[in-house]
């Protein structure tokens, strides 16, 4: 999908149990949530991050800020015909950003303000790859979660898109208590598994963290914990197994992974041979995922960021 449904709730929904995928319109989730249940959000909020500009020497440089460092200090990629080398410049309209140091994937650079200041100044709204197009002022609000509050992240956390301030009143008027937590998705989400073996695939670190307040809350569940989301999962399995509920992650869910926290999933349809994908094989099981992607196909849900979602039980795989 290369552009939002006109409403949020008005997206397709696939409930995936047992049976064979059921096909409802997302305002309906509300019927498969139940007073019992705790309903955990990811509140980050997707900065400006992406940056069009010019070397010196006029050539272009496009600069993705992956996660801001010190106020006014980022680490970047950076894409431009030659790499760039410490001490070199970047142009971005009237302003001057300085390439402090490179590691591996990731530019250190100073910004002449605060970072925050300065996308929200001169940035763009980071779409993903596959959205052939730039972005335009509707993006600013659809990218984004309604709950939204933390900034931070460079991808949006896609499957809470699909909420209105309504559909979460109707939630909490069935007595289920909706928490948020934090995950700072970057733009490695996107990024295929390259290599044949998964155990060799090198995830980025995202920062998360789960208030004192949320993990209350989620802790005393009677009911089932209802992750909207990848990156909700992976905070919640993050903690349960380093028992930290603030830090960096590089958790790897895949196939035969054992979940402790999590007991179902609400996601979009993800790209092929993507850790996105590989998450939702191990939640609900190879065989059920490739039935329901097979039928999404043949109905006609759309895919990706912008696309449908489904509603899965996990399966004890």
């Amino acid at each position: 999908a290369q552009r939002p449904a006109p409403k949020r709730t008005g997206s397709r929904l696939m409930v995936v149990g047992t049976e064979k995928p059921t096909d409802v319109f997302f305002r309906d989730v509300v019927k498969f949530i139940g007073p019992t249940d705790v309903l955990v959000i990811n509140n980050t909020k997707v900065i400006k991050a992406r940056l069009g500009g010019f070397k010196d020497t006029g050539g272009a440089v496009e600069v993705l800020v992956e996660r801001v460092d010190e106020p006014n200090v980022a680490l970047c990629h950076a894409r431009a015909s030659k790499p760039l080398k410490a001490g070199r410049v970047v142009h971005i309209e009237d302003q001057t950003l300085e390439v402090l140091s490179r590691g591996d994937e990731l530019y250190r650079i100073r910004f002449p303000i605060d970072v925050f200041v300065f996308l929200e100044r001169y940035g763009h709204v980071p779409l993903p790859p596959y959205i052939d197009r730039a972005d335009d002022p509707d993006d600013e609000e659809r990218y984004q979660t309604v709950y939204r509050s933390v900034p931070g992240a460079v991808a949006a956390p896609t499957a809470g898109l699909h909420f209105d301030e309504a559909l979460l009143g109707a939630i909490r008027e069935r007595g289920t208590a909706i928490v948020p937590v934090t995950l700072h998705v970057g733009a490695g989400t996107f990024q295929p598994v390259r290599v044949d073996a998964m155990n060799q695939h090198f995830l980025h670190a995202e920062r998360y963290r789960i208030s004192p307040a949320s993990r209350r809350v989620i802790d005393q569940c009677r009911g089932r914990v209802i992750a909207v989301g990848t990156t909700v999962v992976r905070a919640l399995e993050s903690a349960a197994r380093t028992g930290n509920d603030c830090g960096e992650t590089r958790l790897f869910i895949r196939p035969g992974f054992r979940f402790g926290s999590v007991d179902a999933l609400i996601t979009n349809f993800h790209l092929p041979r993507s850790t996105l994908l590989m998450l939702v094989s191990a939640f609900i099981g190879n065989s059920r995922m490739r039935q329901a992607y097979s039928a999404a196909i043949e109905r006609g849900y759309r895919f990706y960021s912008y696309g449908d979602a489904m509603f899965c039980e996990r399966a004890d795989v």
